[in-house]
């Protein structure tokens, strides 16, 4: 029997007030599945600017002094669109009415006081956890999402009417690490800064009062669940994960098909599916003609859609583009914004191809959806992806992934070989190796294919299609993981205060 029937669902960007990234898709929709299962299930967000202005209605949940930290906060209440879902938001502004992102400024610098911004978060999220916001509320399970909120858990650690604790890594290279004058300049208790709490190498690392002090941790795939114990993708934290192996799970993330399918997506030019999948070349030549790109049907157009980083490997799809335009029967569209150096070089390179490459430096969630529907093959080179949306999104849409093999990217795309081609389970490529000629030799696969058979083609997309990522499926696991945080919270073993020495993501004092 269920006794987590209520949940605080804390995260620093919730889709569609903010977003950055696959966080806020997931604060939107892992929420909504939730609700649908009957949690009462209730978000706080900082009430950005970006989110003010866009909110049409609200409401004074409640106006509180937060001890020995500010004169006065007022606490907003609105919902998330499409949903009855009670959505508070943490008015500071201050700390928060700002231009910019979350995170950043309009130059694309981090806010020099975001450890105090997000100081300030975790205090409130505390304040609503314990009952003392004055909503005469209070949550049986906190569930917190990376390292914005990873100050909650630490001090919530001795509170004896805390929730249960579940903490939620969608990526562990955003660690939130600040020296040590910033943590004296929070006025944080002095126990926090230990090897065995928050202190890491010197420095102040907010992601693991999260990863220390939560009764449960999840992160977004199977697979990334056990790269992060490894020290190729642990950053350093993989001894402390190692050592809390036993709470440590992975739940992929899923697909709101409300929104994202081409059976009835409003913002794509003709809907399709399996029966009718001649129709998606409706919606590449619109999409051709929308980017500026050489109306032709018999091309093969392939979209990349994302952050422009590192980790997103658009270094390699960068060293790789005279290899594979080439080809002129091979037409990339690039939708993302990021790395100012990418940036230049992908709009220098769509000069150089013109009517071949089309390339918006821009967040832009209509075109994406009509990217998806019109491109053939969606590239996805990441170094490492904890789990990943666009692909899930692209395989509902039939348009067939090439992805690295890693996280949640190997968990979700199978590999065309010949055998599963042959038993109908492929639905895309991978490549083994993070490297330029791994992801060519991926693309020429996919390629090859294309144009070899359309039979075969359209049985792997329709393969695609037929998989089932739905969020309905995730939240049933996370209602699993919300019992197991309430069963270690009772039995009152919370936080691993004895962390072995060597294994605690920090240095031994």
């Amino acid at each position: 029997m269920d006794v987590n029937r209520s949940i605080l669902f804390a995260a620093s960007e919730v889709y569609p007030f903010v977003k950055t990234g696959g966080l806020a898709d997931v604060a939107c929709y892992l929420p909504m599945a939730l609700h649908d299962l009957g949690f009462d299930i209730r978000i706080v967000l900082p009430a950005y600017r970006c989110v003010l202005d866009q909110v049409k209605k609200t409401r004074n949940a409640t106006g509180f002094q937060v001890p020995e930290t500010r004169d006065r906060t007022k606490l907003l209440q609105t919902t998330l669109p499409g949903s009855d879902i009670i959505v508070y938001l943490v008015d500071a502004p201050d700390l928060y009415d700002r231009p910019g992102d979350p995170y950043q400024g309009p130059d694309r610098m981090d806010w020099p006081d975001n450890a105090g911004r997000f100081a300030f978060f975790g205090q409130m999220i505390r304040q609503i956890s314990l009952n003392k916001a004055g909503l005469n509320w209070a949550p049986d399970v906190l569930h917190c999402n990376d390292w914005h909120t990873g100050l909650a858990p630490a001090l919530l650690a001795q509170d004896a009417g805390r929730p249960a604790i579940l903490f939620a890594i969608h990526t562990l290279s955003y660690q939130g690490l600040f020296p040590r004058q910033t943590f004296t300049s929070l006025d944080l208790p002095s126990g926090l800064w230990t090897p065995e709490a928050m202190e890491f190498y010197g420095n102040m690392s907010f992601i693991k009062g999260g990863l220390v002090y939560a009764d449960k941790l999840v992160t977004v795939s199977p697979r990334y669940a056990k790269e992060i114990t490894t020290p190729e993708f642990g950053y350093g934290l993989e001894g402390l994960l190692q050592h809390r192996s036993d709470r440590l799970t992975g739940i992929l993330n899923g697909v709101d098909y409300r929104f994202w399918d081409p059976r009835h997506d409003p913002l794509i030019e003709r809907h399709y599916w399996l029966d009718n999948l001649g129709a998606k070349k409706i919606n590449k030549k619109s999409l051709q003609q929308e980017l500026g790109l050489r109306e032709n049907g018999k091309v093969i157009l392939l979209a990349c859609i994302g952050r422009l980083i590192d980790q997103k490997g658009i270094d390699l799809m960068l060293a790789g583009l005279t290899g594979l335009l080439q080809n002129e029967n091979i037409q990339l569209a690039v939708l993302g914004t990021g790395n100012a150096g990418y940036e230049q070089s992908l709009r220098t390179a769509a000069g150089n191809f013109a009517g071949q490459m089309a390339v918006r430096i821009e967040y832009n969630e209509s075109l994406a959806h009509r990217m998806i529907a019109g491109a053939d093959i969606l590239l996805m080179p990441s170094r490492f992806e904890p789990c990943g949306l666009t692909q899930l999104y692209s395989l509902r849409y039939g348009t067939v992934p090439v992805v690295c093999a890693t996280g949640g990217l190997a968990d979700t795309v199978v590999d065309a070989t010949d055998t599963s081609m042959q038993n109908h389970t492929a639905t895309g490529f991978q490549f083994v190796n993070a490297s330029r000629d791994h992801l060519l030799a991926a693309v020429n696969r996919a390629v090859t294919l294309f144009t070899a058979s359309k039979d075969r083609w359209r049985s792997l997309m329709r393969s695609g299609m037929k998989q089932d990522f739905c969020w309905a499926r995730s939240a049933e696991q996370y209602r699993i993981a919300y019992m197991d945080a309430s069963d270690v919270r009772t039995a009152g073993n919370h936080a691993d205060f004895a962390l072995k020495k060597g294994k605690n993501g920090g240095k031994n004092q």
